[in-house]
């Protein structure tokens, strides 16, 4: 059986959840801004399950590849995504973590400075203020937690403003009455 990786020492330096979503990647820009100005390396991490991770390259059909394929593929995605945030001034090490999300951190959080997230992630609903693994976080972190809030596009003033009422008239609409 693949050894994958499912917790990381984090000792004196920052600890960040990157899922791949847009308050994700806030939270790493937030957390690499404290990072440099304090002196403190950066781990951003993302969890995975081999239902959630993208194929790694040896994938075929009727084959399934190990664990460790799976993994450096995540790994490769994370990095790829912490490079497009463009961070200066902060030493930053991507880690990936097979298991579950707020787990992993709060597993991982003992010794670390901070534990920062975004309220939510890819599986966050539009409007929910703290989505799951920012509560769970929150309440069981083994350092300092910080949820960093969303901003722009994915937190309009009126979380409803797309949503239209159906009306029955919009199911008899073009039918042709016999």
């Amino acid at each position: 059986m693949d050894q994958v990786v499912t917790r990381i020492d984090a000792t004196g330096g920052i600890l960040v959840g990157h899922d791949g979503s847009h308050p994700s990647a806030q939270a790493v820009r937030w957390a690499a801004g404290l990072a440099g100005r304090i002196g403190v390396p950066l781990h951003v991490v993302r969890t995975w399950a081999l239902s959630s991770a993208p194929r790694p390259k040896t994938w075929r059909t009727g084959f399934v590849p190990p664990l460790k394929d799976f993994e450096a593929t995540v790994l490769e995605r994370l990095q790829h995504d912490v490079e497009a945030l463009h961070l200066s001034n902060v030493e930053v090490t991507c880690h990936v973590l097979h298991g579950s999300a707020a787990r992993r951190l709060v597993e991982s959080s003992a010794g670390a400075e901070m534990l920062v997230v975004g309220s939510r992630g890819v599986g966050g609903f539009m409007g929910v203020v703290l989505g799951s693994t920012a509560l769970q976080v929150a309440g069981h972190a083994k350092c300092p937690a910080v949820v960093v809030p969303v901003h722009g596009d994915d937190d309009p003033a009126e979380p409803d403003a797309g949503l239209r009422v159906r009306s029955r008239s919009d199911d008899t609409a073009g039918v042709d009455a016999d």
